[in-house]
């Protein structure tokens, strides 16, 4: 009896670690393969936002990465709807868009997931439309810069993709912080 209770307490202790390992190998599959899609979409929403602010692109596209809701309140595509865009008197060719994810955290089996970012844009190529360079001094030829920041972002996971819900800023991004 001894032994047979030895046994079983042998094979129930090995029992328990293997599927306190398994259990936590899962938790961080999950985890990693969230924070994967979280990174991808905020990466390519928000130069999807930075596309349609400069180069005039379609605001339907947005709706693949941000909730609808939020495009409506966003100050920066607002600037489209207001026409206080700085960047309509020019012709943007591309630009260098650069994204940090600086935190993150979703639980597995949540469907909202917060971060931190920063976003910058330190090269924009463009010039000036033909019919704006009669009308503008030329000291203002040069493409606007955009403006660097730090963002609280909070997604949420609807039918199986996830969408950026609300974006709050922070400040600037300043390197090195």
């Amino acid at each position: 009896m001894k032994y047979l209770r030895r046994l079983v307490w042998f094979i129930a202790t090995r029992l328990l670690v293997l599927t306190a390992v398994l259990g936590l190998m899962t938790i961080a599959f999950y985890f990693s393969m969230n924070a994967a899609n979280i990174y991808i979409i905020l990466k390519d929403g928000m130069a999807q936002r930075a596309q349609t602010v400069m180069m005039g692109e379609s605001p339907g596209e947005l709706e693949k990465y941000f909730a609808r809701s939020y495009i409506e309140r966003d100050n920066v595509l607002s600037s489209i709807r207001t026409k206080t865009n700085p960047y309509e008197r020019f012709r943007i060719t591309g630009f260098d868009h650069r994204l940090n994810m600086e935190w993150m955290w979703s639980w597995p089996w949540d469907d909202t997931a917060r971060a931190t970012i920063t976003e910058r844009i330190p090269a924009i190529d463009g010039r000036i439309l033909a019919e704006y360079r009669q009308v503008t001094p030329q000291a203002q030829w040069a493409v606007p810069r955009w403006e660097s920041a730090r963002y609280n972002v909070v997604l949420a996971r609807e039918n199986g993709q996830w969408h950026i819900k609300n974006m709050t800023y922070v400040g600037p991004y300043e390197p090195g912080s």
